[in-house]
């Protein structure tokens, strides 16, 4: 697969995938257990990527109370009246250590409606109604219109939203970075899975030296 596959870090962006408090926070509604876990990687990756003027987009989920936008597999608990990510709410906010310092406030209403929302400086925030970060969304043209051609994958529970969004940007010819210890529910034959369709995987640390590589360089 050779110079195809290889990750461009001069073009490259960070993806954050759900990391909001209902499902982050530990004892939150929804927790996915090892999210809390990943917050300090992910926490050192995103300051890396300010320092360097690199753009970061944060992939988030909202789930209206009359659960007509949820995925069928859990519109009958949302419809039932669980209060999961609900636009507004503190619960689908992200986490605020991941946070841009002086973040501009979520705007749930243009988020559903499918706008690339600006939170900070190179930084953004966007809703997808299901798995994948790509499906019935903006995200391939707006990176296409900045000339990012790789992603570099961190955040939520790696079995669902990541690994379907990855798969997603393979199909769109993006080189694809997973960073295996800022994800949670990471296993080893997902790895293996992804790595045979030429997902590179890093740590944090061997994504951190490259990164802070490219500000050398330039």
């Amino acid at each position: 697969m050779g110079n195809y596959i290889e990750p461009n870090f001069n073009h490259c962006a960070v993806v954050t995938i759900d990391t909001q408090n209902d499902f982050s926070l530990p004892g939150a509604i929804a927790e996915i257990k090892g999210t809390h876990e990943v917050l300090l990687q992910m926490e050192s990756i995103l300051e890396t990527c300010r320092r360097n003027q690199i753009p970061i987009i944060h992939v988030i989920r909202l789930y209206k109370e009359d659960g007509s936008n949820v995925d069928i597999c859990r519109k009958e608990m949302i419809e039932s009246g669980a209060d999961i990510v609900r636009p507004g709410s503190t619960g689908a906010d992200l986490v605020s250590s991941i946070k841009p310092l002086h973040a501009e406030e979520l705007n749930s209403q243009d988020l559903l409606n499918g706008k690339i929302q600006c939170i900070g400086d190179l930084e953004w925030a966007m809703y997808k109604p299901r798995w994948g970060a790509f499906y019935q969304t903006h995200l391939e043209d707006f990176l296409r219109e900045k000339e990012i051609d790789t992603l570099i994958f961190i955040g939520c529970n790696f079995p669902n939203c990541p690994r379907t969004s990855i798969y997603q940007a393979s199909e769109r010819d993006f080189k694809v970075v997973m960073v295996e210890d800022a994800i949670s529910g990471v296993y080893s034959k997902g790895i293996d899975e992804i790595t045979n369709i030429g997902v590179k995987v890093y740590t944090t640390n061997r994504l951190l030296e490259e990164l802070e590589n490219i500000s050398k360089d330039e």
